[in-house]
């Protein structure tokens, strides 16, 4: 039974698609099967991976609201043992056609549930909100990686986001766990980089990944060119980092 991990912050720019789709490769480069679950409706999981939004009959949409099976929306990669459930712009949408829908909370796990038995890994990159959809991810999830970019506004709308989490673990998902906090951006070069990390590892101990993914040109280069930063250049301190990152979560689990 695949393990389903949400990858969400609210606040833009922290690095949780370029996370969504780096360490769903490092996963697959790992030999475990992967399903990249794009939930924001920018699609840029789904982009980032070679996977034109405008070519996509069948997405996270119709999956959503009109019940189609996940099995036929998902696409293969071209990176092993991974693939995509696809998003498009009019996900935008659903945020408005769920409201009045029974059940609304667990759409996105009647839709991943089916095909669990498929995969190892199953995670959802959420949109930039704390909207229907991403609440949905949360009720799906066996557990949240929360990105933090090591800027000064880093912690601002993290209360938020955790008691949000807080609020589906008491009432929709009981099982949910909070994956890990993940610093991301990070240049050592900058005293205050070093001290938001250090202040996040006070605040939240153990929960904080031992990796740390530091700035790097090719983690921005690789999705212009639909691939992953493992796929574009395995030597980049971006590669190295979440191939780092995905052993650390791998080894988690087998604790």
């Amino acid at each position: 039974m695949g393990r389903v991990i949400a990858i969400a912050n609210q606040k833009g720019g922290v690095g949780k698609t370029t996370t969504a789709i780096n360490l769903a490769a490092a996963l697959s480069v790992l030999e475990k099967k992967t399903l990249l679950v794009d939930a924001d409706p920018q699609a840029n999981a789904s982009s980032g991976l070679g996977i034109m939004p405008e070519q996509v009959q069948n997405s996270i949409y119709e999956c959503l609201i009109d019940g189609l099976p996940a099995v036929e929306a998902i696409k293969t990669t071209t990176t092993p043992n991974l693939d995509v459930l696809p998003a498009r712009i009019d996900l935008v949408g659903a945020e408005i056609e769920m409201q009045n829908m029974s059940n609304r909370e667990s759409k996105m796990k009647s839709v991943i549930d089916p095909v669990k038995d498929r995969y190892d890994y199953i995670l959802i990159d959420c949109s930039p909100s704390l909207g229907i959809v991403t609440i949905n991810a949360f009720t799906a999830a066996n557990s949240v990686i929360i990105p933090v970019q090591c800027q000064y506004f880093a912690l601002e709308g993290l209360g938020k986001l955790l008691n949000t989490i807080r609020l589906v673990q008491g009432r929709l998902n009981t099982a949910l766990d909070i994956e890990g906090i993940l610093l991301t951006m990070y240049d050592a070069r900058l005293r205050l980089n070093k001290q938001v990390a250090e202040d996040v590892a006070t605040h939240f101990q153990q929960l904080v990944f031992k990796t740390i993914i530091y700035n790097n040109v090719k983690l921005a280069e690789a999705p212009s060119y639909g691939e992953s930063a493992i796929m574009y250049d395995a030597n980049s301190i971006g590669a190295i980092n979440y191939m780092n990152l995905a052993t650390e979560l791998i080894e988690r689990e087998n604790k």
